[in-house]
């Protein structure tokens, strides 16, 4: 079969998408690992399939797939590029959409200036709905990882991540605590691992290791992990720009939603053969 895609960019952290509405794409895992292989396929950090919406209030759904060929509930930068590829595509006429994501519902929208905001939804601190396993809900949680203790604070943003505060992202310990904590048994579902440094109360530099990825340039969903524990655990104010090694993204949390401001770069258009 000839697949038609594109690949698009959001702080570095970049994707394949596909249009599922025009066309009916069904991948096996071992397809989705060939594309999102820089070596032989297209390269990617994950696969995005635009779908004709199930929840009557969605516009669309939206699908996520990881480079190893497995399906995620959300995915921040991706959003970004999601509603940017709908409009471009003539999906859509709407300068907001609702997407429907296995996290949940989501809004981004198309700012005039040519960013997009993402309301991400409400941060989940319980537990056992993130899930992770713990006898408490406190934001500060030990962890233990190889040989070291670590201090966690587990959060889900429509997924599982465990962010932990170092004091230089340069020495945080992405290589070799990343997969460590990705798998940790204390996370049924994986985690993604996120470093935060606390530059002032307004600022933060963030490394994450993602499930079925491995460390990628930026994380959307990441930045809002990092931030709302922070304001949990009093070190941040509830405005805070996100500094990744990819690029930089605006983190407000004042209500229920997480909303998260970013580019969304379209890069080629193109086909590859399965």
């Amino acid at each position: 079969m000839i697949l038609r895609f594109t690949k698009m960019h959001g702080t570095s952290n970049d994707f394949i998408v596909l249009d599922g509405v025009r066309q009916d794409i069904k991948l096996a895992p071992e397809q989705l690992r060939f594309l999102a292989n820089r070596r032989i396929g297209v390269g990617c950090d994950q696969i995005l399939l635009v779908e004709p919406a199930k929840n009557p209030k969605a516009d669309f759904c939206y699908r996520i797939f990881n480079a190893d060929g497995g399906e995620v509930e959300q995915c921040g930068n991706g959003a970004r590029c999601f509603v940017r590829f709908a409009h471009e595509q003539g999906l859509t006429t709407k300068r907001e959409i609702v997407v429907e994501t296995k996290g949940g519902l989501i809004t981004p929208r198309l700012e005039d200036n040519g960013r997009v905001t993402v309301n991400m939804g409400a941060p989940i601190f319980t537990a056992a709905q993130i899930p992770f396993i713990s006898d408490s809900d406190d934001i500060i949680q030990s962890l233990q990882v190889g040989d070291d203790t670590v201090q966690i604070s587990a959060v889900s943003m429509g997924n599982p991540h465990a962010v932990q505060v170092i004091e230089n992202i340069n020495d945080a310990p992405v290589v070799t605590q990343g997969a460590l904590i990705e798998n940790h048994p204390r996370f049924p579902n994986r985690v993604n691992a996120g470093f935060m440094q606390i530059v002032d109360r307004s600022h933060i530099k963030l490394r994450v290791y993602e499930r079925g990825a491995g460390e990628t340039l930026s994380c959307g969903t990441g930045a809002c992990a990092a931030v709302v524990t922070g304001i949990q655990r009093g070190l941040l104010d509830n405005k805070v720009h996100v500094e990744t090694r990819g690029g930089g993204l605006d983190i407000v949390w004042q209500g229920e939603g997480v909303m998260m401001t970013g580019p969304a770069i379209t890069v080629f258009e193109g086909e590859i053969h399965l």
